[in-house]
Formats: structure tokens, C-alpha cells, sequence
């Protein structure tokens, strides 16, 4: 009998009270200072850093390497508490949490966020990101095009600290999906924002906002025909012991945000700030060799085991599925406006330019 090994989550109304009301003292006097006069913060401080993903994910192994790299660089004045998905809620939940400033630190991914932050949504669309993974990461860590973000990201009181790519969505059912017409009424999972869904709405399927925590018991009570996620998180969660094939067609990277309270980032003092600024740039080459390392070796392992059909899509196939997704940039565009509209220029621009550079 399969043993669960993620199913559900307690979301834990005292333990988040308690996140709540501990506060981390950082200017807190002892009664003896001069009136006006900071305090110096009182050391160990730990930061909260909320997953979207459980242990051995790639979410995992960057807030692993933040930690040590933080610890390292603050000679153990700060700390750092990591939460894997499950311990405090969905991925909505967490978000909600980094916002009113319950957790410090947490990923948030713009399936879920788009619509908090609709400029987010441009990484649900499909056939957009540059068909070499390199060029992504440069994209990506572009201050021309993460600096569009920040005004979106600040008015939901979230602190934008980095996007980390975590390798090529495939999807998974129980049949090849080699045309938008094998979409039509399939019933396919998605995070839980509206734009999410109209990547797969375009192709003529019949979307459904899920928690990620609730994906695999949904596939195997056939609430749901099929699902899209990285390949390491396809295994890791199960998935294809519940589907028969898996469809490696590269639509989209999934692609997830680093974010933190802004006003406690905003109130750090500058050594800590800078601690945080350093360890990040440290860890954005971990991430990266982290999810290639894990979506081959994940891949590799479902294909030994034998039970799972894998289907690699032509050139000529990928076309169509790029073709039909066209008009769901329009759709971004109706719902970001003049924001999303420098947003998605500046991306097609540096796709171009780092193309031409790397080419």
C-alpha cells in the first residue's frame, strides 16, 4: 500500500498566533539608555523563511544554502527557520503571512500571485522564456527587468529579492498530450490564479485552481485528469504513480520569487541588510545547478522504475501549442496595462539581446 508521503497540511492556528506575536526584538532598550539613542539589535535575531515546496525540493536546497550562507557571514547572530510546504499553509497562505509580517522570508511563485500581483503572470504564459535555459537565468537576474517588479510587488507590502528558475514545466495524464486538441476538456490542474488558467484554457482545456498539497489525491480519486509541474516536483510528490505519461513539451520554466515583509526589510539595519543582499547573490548558483541536478536525476529515476510513459515533443509539435498560445498575451496585457506592457516589452527586448550575444 503506497504510504503517503505529503497529503495534507495543518495550518496551524496557534502556531501561526505564535509566529505573530514573536517578535524579534531588534531595537528593544534595557531601560538604561540615552532617550533617542538606537539600540543595538540583540543577537541571536532568527528570520522565518516560509516553502512553497517540501524537504528535498529545490526551494529546499536554496533556503538550506541561504541559511548557512546567512549564519556564516552574521557569525551566528542570525538564525534562520526554514518551513517546508505543509508546516504553516498553502502557498497563498504563506504569502499572506510574509504580508502582514508573520514570516520574514518566503518563495512565492506567480502561479498562485498573479492575482495579488497580475505583472507576475507574464511567467504563466507559455512559449515566452527563451528556449535556452542560460539565457533564462540571465533574463531573469536582469536589474532592467526584476527593477519592473518591485512597484507591483511593494504595493502588496512584499519586498521583490529574486526570481530563481526551477526547470521546464511537464505535464502529466493518462494519455500523450501532443496537440492543443488533446486538451479539449481535459480537466488539468493549475495554481490557483486566475491567469494560471488561461494558458490551458487557450489549448481547450478545462482548468482547476488546486493546492499544490491537494494534486495528488485529486489525480488518484480522478477529480482531475492531469497536472504541469518541473519535473523533480512530478516525482517528488508522486504524481506519476498516479498518471501514465508524462509530456516533456518545455512550455514555460517554472519560475518562483524570493520575497520578505518590505517594511521589515526596509527596517533591518544596514549590516543585516547586507548579510541578507550577499547570501542571496551567493545562492542564486546553487539554485540553479540544483534544479538541473534534480530534474535530470528525478527524471531518471521515474523512467527506471518503468511504470511511466515519457513523450518528448517535435519541434513541429511545439509549434502548434506555441501558435495556440498566442492570445493569452493579450490577456495579460488587459490585465496589467501600462505596467505589463513595459514588463513584457523589456522581456522580448533582453531575450533578443542576450540571444544575439550568446548566439
Amino acid at each position: 500500500m503506497h504510504t503517503f508521503r505529503f497529503r495534507f497540511w495543518p495550518l496551524c492556528a496557534a502556531l501561526v498566533l505564535a509566529l505573530a506575536g514573536c517578535s524579534d526584538n531588534q531595537n528593544a532598550g534595557n531601560g538604561d539608555s540615552t532617550a533617542g539613542t538606537p539600540e543595538p539589535p540583540e543577537y541571536p535575531v532568527t528570520w522565518r523563511f516560509a516553502l512553497e515546496e517540501i524537504e528535498g525540493s529545490v526551494q529546499h536546497a536554496y533556503a538550506e544554502a541561504l541559511k548557512e550562507r546567512i549564519e556564516e557571514r552574521s557569525d551566528g547572530r542570525i538564525l534562520i527557520d526554514i518551513f517546508p510546504y505543509g508546516s504553516l499553509g498553502t502557498s497563498t497562505q504563506l504569502t499572506e503571512l510574509v504580508r502582514n509580517g508573520s514570516v520574514n522570508l518566503a518563495f512565492a511563485s506567480p502561479g498562485h500571485l498573479a492575482d495579488k500581483v497580475p505583472e507576475a503572470g507574464i511567467f504563466t504564459l507559455h512559449f515566452i522564456l527563451p528556449e535556452d535555459s542560460q539565457i533564462t537565468r540571465q533574463l531573469l537576474a536582469s536589474p532592467e527587468l526584476t527593477g519592473l517588479f518591485e512597484q507591483p510587488y511593494a504595493r502588496q507590502n512584499m519586498k521583490l529579492l529574486g526570481f530563481v528558475p526551477e526547470g521546464w514545466m511537464a505535464w502529466t495524464a493518462d494519455k500523450a498530450l501532443r496537440t492543443p486538441e488533446d486538451f479539449q476538456g481535459l480537466r488539468i490542474r493549475t495554481m490557483t490564479s486566475n491567469m494560471a488558467e488561461e494558458a490551458y484554457r487557450a489549448y481547450g482545456a478545462e482548468p482547476s485552481q488546486i493546492p499544490y498539497s491537494q494534486v495528488y489525491s485529486d489525480l488518484q480519486l480522478r477529480k482531475i485528469d492531469g497536472q504541469g509541474n518541473p519535473v523533480f516536483a512530478i516525482e517528488e510528490m508522486d504524481f506519476h504513480e498516479v498518471q501514465s505519461t508524462l509530456t516533456l513539451a518545455r512550455p514555460a520554466q517554472f519560475v518562483s520569487s524570493v520575497i520578505s515583509n518590505l517594511e521589515w526589510y526596509d527596517s533591518l539595519p544596514e549590516n543585516q541588510k547586507q548579510w541578507l543582499d550577499n547570501a542571496l547573490k551567493d545562492v542564486a548558483e546553487i539554485a540553479w545547478k540544483t534544479q538541473e541536478e534534480l530534474n535530470q536525476t528525478r527524471l531518471e529515476k521515474m523512467l527506471e522504475e518503468g511504470q511511466l510513459s515519457v513523450v518528448r515533443l517535435t519541434d513541429a509539435e511545439r509549434k502548434a501549442f506555441r501558435e495556440a498560445s498566442r492570445p493569452v498575451r493579450d490577456i495579460y496585457l488587459e490585465r496589467t496595462g501600462e505596467s505589463g506592457q513595459k514588463i513584457l516589452e523589456k522581456l522580448l527586448q533582453l531575450i533578443e539581446e542576450f540571444e544575439a550575444v550568446n548566439s
